[in-house]
């Protein structure tokens, strides 16, 4: 198996007249030691079916399809997927999809879902596990998507922007708590694996990266029950940032309320009106969405 540096990477890309697109998140990871680490955490085995969003060369394809039961790869860039075709020529545990992974900003692609259930059961893969140096543009619908969805995912392993690891992991009354921390934690354990420079990168972005741990966790999904009603309505108390909770639930984009029942709710919810979304735990938030939403 080619071991793809950036010595190789740059030879390829001007062999075949390719240049990585920025607006694409098309950043490389070239330090091989870090590919590992993003690997172990995976923790993938036989029974695994790893999904991958983002094929690039195909270099961290190939290692999946050695490491996991099979392999669904997506790739919207048609240069790259010629790529990662060659890459994995003769694996047929590989499928490889030219296509984009979202059908709109809340929807995961019909084909991509309809390649995964079928490739699932086709190589009787028991887990599903997202692990992928996920483009940045996309890094948190996708995951947004995939742990709301019925896929049932096992784990996720991403790299993904500093700023978005941020997002994930942050705790109450952090500059980067809001409504994706909220909705992803409420669901899911998060964790950070490892801060991760520019210089990992070819070509080098302009901010820090982050390898991200994300385990789904049932009894957590179960007590949030409606989780794209939940979803929505975090969407909603977020439109306004700045307002208060009382000035938030009162002016609600679907619908104003009256400030006496949203007084009143909040009162017997023991939660102060004048305090921003931000300032409460997840549990909060699941009460306030059983009460309003």
């Amino acid at each position: 198996m080619t071991r793809q540096t950036l010595s190789y990477l740059r030879n390829l890309f001007e062999e075949r007249g390719i240049r990585p697109k920025n607006k694409l998140g098309q950043n490389f990871l070239i330090d091989l030691n870090l590919l590992d680490l993003l690997l172990n955490a995976a923790e993938l085995t036989k029974a695994d079916l790893a999904l991958e969003v983002g094929s690039g060369t195909g270099g961290l394809t190939a290692r999946l399809a050695q490491m996991a039961g099979a392999v669904v790869s997506v790739e919207l860039d048609p240069a790259f997927c010629d790529l990662t075709a060659e890459t994995v020529a003769g694996r047929d545990n590989v499928v490889l999809l030219h296509l984009d992974i979202l059908q709109g900003k809340n929807f995961l692609h019909p084909k991509a879902l309809e390649a995964i259930v079928e490739t699932r059961r086709r190589f009787n893969c028991e887990h599903l596990k997202l692990t992928a140096n996920l483009p940045y543009a996309v890094a948190t619908p996708v995951i947004s998507n995939l742990l709301l969805s019925e896929l049932n995912v096992e784990r996720m392993v991403v790299t993904v922007q500093w700023e978005i690891a941020e997002r994930l992991t942050a705790t109450v009354s952090h500059k980067a708590y809001g409504a994706l921390a909220v909705l992803v934690q409420c669901v899911a354990d998060v964790e950070i694996v490892r801060r991760l420079p520019p210089t990992v990168f070819w070509p080098r972005p302009q901010v820090d990266s982050a390898i991200v741990l994300i385990r789904p966790n049932a009894k957590k999904r179960a007590k949030v029950g409606d989780v794209t009603r939940f979803r929505v309505f975090l969407r909603d108390l977020y439109t306004h940032r700045r307002k208060n909770l009382r000035g938030a639930l009162i002016g609600w984009p679907s619908g104003r309320r009256e400030k006496h029942e949203v007084d009143h709710k909040l009162a017997e919810l023991g939660i102060d009106a004048g305090v921003r979304a931000e300032a409460l735990d997840l549990d909060q938030h699941l009460r306030l969405c059983e009460a309003f939403g």
